[in-house]
């Protein structure tokens, strides 16, 4: 799967553990801010029915690939498409120059590849749950061949050694379908929907300060989207990332924002993973989900991302600043209507 500086990886035992102990006979899971959908993924690898929610493209297309689309339905085919995308003649074309010339996000001869692949792919007129599995596959291909510390804020001074290497097409990783029911994935704004949302646990892992999604991934929601933009600044975001602001992403905003899911969401079982350099403390959180039953609290510290372990930079790649620490608190908040008994003490 992409890099990804909100993904669950490294936590995803404790985030499962805590479910299996909420629904120990199974269930269905709503992940209501899917991101990378890893969370979503894993979840249908244990056989819950699982319905992952986001409201940017690229992060739809994940969920659709790695939650929605099973394995049996889509494996033949996709792997087909993308034994023809591996032929397809490089032509540098918009991509190309938006993120590997005006940006250095990937190396030019890569860039030639993704534009002719992601040309090809448009004209096919996929299925959309093929056409997912085939973004992804490219997405990922990408980011494996990317020159970035995991964001795309910035790229490197110089060519990582990872983004001289050609771009190779791989299946992803995907499910079959559960025993408990069709999984799938919408894309939506989780203040919008939340009245919507009816699962035997929700799982909410919301942006948690001023660092957008879409600004840290614009060069995905593109590729995705192929409506070639206006682009701004250093690293040539979308200019709507400018315009398409969350409430998540707003000291004053993520209060009332979250407040406002908590209360509406049907479910007797809630899981919220907030980080200790959000915008909300432990007690906020506690207080806030309270009123919708028993609060356990796991913590789990962490190293920070890399970008900040590397430390601060100017515009030439000097490093002129160090950042004030290098590990992070991961809290877990697991609301049930009885205390569990969690796979990590609280």
């Amino acid at each position: 799967m992409i890099k990804y500086i909100g993904s669950k990886r490294a936590l995803l035992g404790h985030v499962t553990g805590a479910v299996r102990a909420a629904l120990p006979d199974g269930g269905t899971v709503c992940d209501l801010f899917s991101g990378s959908a890893r969370v979503g993924h894993a979840l249908k690898r244990q056989g819950f029915r699982v319905w992952s929610n986001d409201h940017n493209a690229y992060a739809h297309t994940l969920a659709t690939a790695y939650v929605q689309a099973d394995r049996e339905r889509w494996a033949t085919q996709a792997e087909g498409i993308l034994s023809e995308l591996r032929t397809v003649t490089p032509e540098a074309g918009w991509f190309t120059k938006a993120f590997c010339e005006d940006a250095r996000f990937f190396h030019p001869d890569n860039g030639a590849r993704i534009d002719a692949m992601r040309t090809r792919i448009e004209a096919m007129g996929l299925e959309p749950e093929l056409k997912a599995v085939v973004l992804v596959a490219l997405m990922e291909a990408a980011d494996r061949v990317d020159s970035t510390a995991g964001l795309q804020m910035a790229y490197m001074k110089q060519w990582a050694p990872r983004a001289l290497k050609p771009l190779e097409l791989r299946l992803p990783d995907l499910l079959p379908g559960v025993a408990a029911g069709a999984c799938r994935a919408t894309q939506g704004d989780a203040v919008e929907i939340a009245d919507q949302v009816e699962a035997d646990l929700v799982y909410l892992d919301p942006p948690y300060n001023q660092h957008s999604y879409l600004a840290n991934y614009h060069c995905w929601e593109s590729l995705v989207l192929w409506d070639k933009p206006e682009t701004y600044g250093v690293a040539n975001k979308r200019v709507d990332v400018r315009t398409r602001k969350s409430p998540f992403n707003s000291r004053p905003g993520i209060g009332p924002a979250l407040q406002s899911v908590v209360e509406r969401l049907k479910t007797s079982n809630l899981i919220v993973s907030f980080n200790d350099e959000g915008y909300l403390s432990r007690d906020d959180l506690t207080a806030m989900l309270s009123a919708r039953g028993h609060v356990q609290v796991v913590e789990i510290p962490r190293p920070r991302y890399v970008g900040a372990r590397i430390g601060i930079h100017n515009l030439k790649g000097e490093k002129v600043g160090a950042v004030g620490r290098l590990r992070n608190v991961e809290h877990l908040f697991v609301v049930t209507e009885k205390p569990l008994s969690l796979p990590v003490a609280a």
